[in-house]
């Protein structure tokens, strides 16, 4: 049973370029990535998967509306898709809703890579609203960022060169898991603000740590390891991306991972303190930076390392900055 339509976005009049329209307000580097490198008869798809779940995140918010009600309209989606993929699609849904049916009834793959980003997220979406206002274990964080590097990682591959994506699934995840690791500590002050909590519980109660004070040095320990673990993806998942075949798939894993690399540099230069906000990361500076990465990247010079050089220490520079 499907229940009650979720509330559409206001004033968006004609909904053919809605996709489009969300997408590009979310993330411009998605947005031209889709444009410009993704498989010609798939760019409008690609467009309705990352709109439909930036509708549905911004829908389940930990600070907005009941937790009963977020969990009704998880349930709702997940009961969509369900149908869609049983090819019995409800009648009645929202335009964002639409933007679901029509991706399903665009995949005629079976196990596609577009139906394992879907499931994924769709349970991302759902520990999000579950997880809301309490701590994480460090296997819960683990298996969050597993699902999102597998549904990432698969989403490219399933638009943007499908015909050359490698079949090995050695290492196919870490760039992504590498990003994800960085994203999570460019947001945690703002999350944690939020209600989401992306420190293990365990290591925040053995090592007495409080989220109230981000600068201590017990603290910025963990950060430490984090960025040290997110390099050994990145470093790892830069030689599977060097085997893809396809160009266009390469040059969009590429300008992925150096657009969380250059955040990742940010944190050590500031001593692995988080900021609420990194708004240098969209200089054009940063972006000249960045696509010197992805050149270097593409051109594969041997004599040129694009290792990011030895990380830079944890520096005890007392309790507070």
């Amino acid at each position: 049973m499907i229940t009650k339509t979720p509330h559409s976005l206001p004033g968006q009049g004609d909904n053919s370029d809605l996709p489009a329209r969300i997408t590009k307000a979310g993330s411009k580097q998605t947005y031209y990535t889709f444009r410009l490198l993704t498989d010609r008869n798939r760019v409008q798809d690609a467009f309705r998967s990352y709109a439909y779940f930036r509708w549905l995140d911004d829908l389940l918010d930990c600070d907005s509306g009941s937790e009963q009600g977020k969990i009704e309209i998880i349930k709702r989606q997940q009961t969509i898709l369900e149908a869609c993929y049983q090819r019995n699609p409800p009648g009645e849904v929202s335009p964002e809703e639409q933007m679901l049916v029509d991706l399903i009834r665009n995949d005629g793959e079976k196990n596609s890579g577009l139906q394992i980003y879907l499931r994924n997220m769709m349970a991302v979406m759902s520990f999000d609203v579950e997880r809301c206002g309490r701590l994480i274990t460090h296997a819960e964080l683990t298996e969050y960022t597993h699902l999102l590097s597998t549904a990432v990682t698969e989403l490219l591959f399933y638009f943007i060169g499908r015909e050359a994506s490698p079949i090995c699934l050695e290492n196919r995840y870490q760039a992504v898991n590498g990003a994800h690791i960085v994203h999570m500590l460019r947001d945690l002050v703002e999350d944690i603000s939020a209600g989401y909590f992306n420190v293990p519980g365990k290591y925040i109660a053995e090592h007495r740590i409080s989220l109230e004070d981000m600068h201590s040095l017990r603290f910025r320990k963990w950060v430490f390891d984090r960025v040290k673990l997110a390099r050994q993806y990145f470093k790892v998942g830069r030689k599977y991306i060097a085997h893809v075949k396809s160009f266009r798939c390469r040059l969009a894993g590429y300008a992925y991972i150096a657009r969380f690399e250059w955040t990742m540099r940010a944190i050590e230069k500031d001593g692995y303190y988080l900021r609420p906000e990194y708004p240098e990361r969209k200089s054009l500076k940063a972006g000249l930076w960045m696509t010197w990465r992805v050149f270097l990247s593409v051109v594969n010079i041997p004599w040129m390392s694009l290792e990011p050089g030895p990380q830079m220490a944890l520096g005890d520079q007392g309790e507070e900055r």
